[in-house]
């Protein structure tokens, strides 16, 4: 009887001691948990792509692919919404060669003679994008709602220089993109935009026909297909705008 009993305590003990160890565990593990569900208020990245001018030396959205470069500062304001800052380098490039499109070589002339016209260089640009994502984006999926992927829409307003050109020109960047978190603090995305030009000196080459552009008809514009990566900096305050 005595001996039942001794196996009955030393049960409880270690079914205690067990107790003791998984409640200190979990106490313990909770500043793990809130780290990794820290929120952060900026992103910093680089991106890499394909650009295609939309001028009047192609009409195609996949012809005269040339390389474009990039950095860019994110602003998130919360899960859903976000500020996108960047600048980019787009070199640039095509010639009349190909095109079905008939330019005279002088147009203030009658005649049947074709002009040829060549362009290679750079545009430079600057732009601010709102985001707005389908929805809420954050590392751990199912807590509050978040999702590791979501696609987004983006909008905004930019200024490019041309080095072909000479010329400086505002611009309307729209597209939409993904986004995917790898890790808490790291993001890659692939996003598309059409950058509408007021300009149609991008390519150097202003109304070929001798047609005055306006507003957005005759322009030039970009269409850029990029991938982007991105890291989370600047941790939100968690006590901020909460009442003591």
């Amino acid at each position: 009887m005595s001996r039942q009993l001794l196996l009955s305590e030393r049960r409880a003990r270690w079914r205690t001691a067990v107790l003791a160890m998984l409640l200190c565990f979990g106490v313990t593990a909770l500043p793990a948990a809130a780290r990794e569900e820290e929120e952060y208020t900026k992103e910093w990245g680089a991106s890499l792509g394909l650009n295609s001018l939309l001028d009047d030396t192609n009409s195609s959205i996949v012809g005269n692919l040339h390389g474009s470069m990039g950095a860019s500062v994110r602003f998130l304001f919360n899960p859903r919404m976000a500020l996108r800052t960047e600048m980019g380098v787009h070199f640039i490039g095509g010639d009349t060669g190909g095109v079905k499109d008939f330019y005279p070589d002088y147009v203030d002339q009658v005649g049947t003679a074709r002009r040829f016209y060549r362009h290679s260089g750079t545009i430079f640009d600057l732009a601010a994008l709102y985001e707005l994502n389908f929805f809420s984006y954050a590392y751990r999926p199912g807590y509050q709602g978040h999702r590791r992927f979501t696609p987004y829409l983006q909008m905004g307003l930019g200024f490019a220089f041309s080095t072909t050109g000479r010329t400086v020109t505002p611009w309307v960047p729209l597209g939409f993109g993904v986004k995917y978190k790898l890790r808490p603090r790291l993001n890659v995305g692939l996003d598309w935009t059409m950058r509408f030009s007021l300009s149609d000196r991008l390519d150097g080459f202003d109304a070929p026909h001798g047609l005055k552009s306006d507003f957005f008809r005759n322009q030039d514009h970009l269409g850029l297909l990029r991938v982007t990566l991105t890291y989370d900096f600047s941790p939100r305050c968690p006590t901020c705008n909460k009442a003591d």
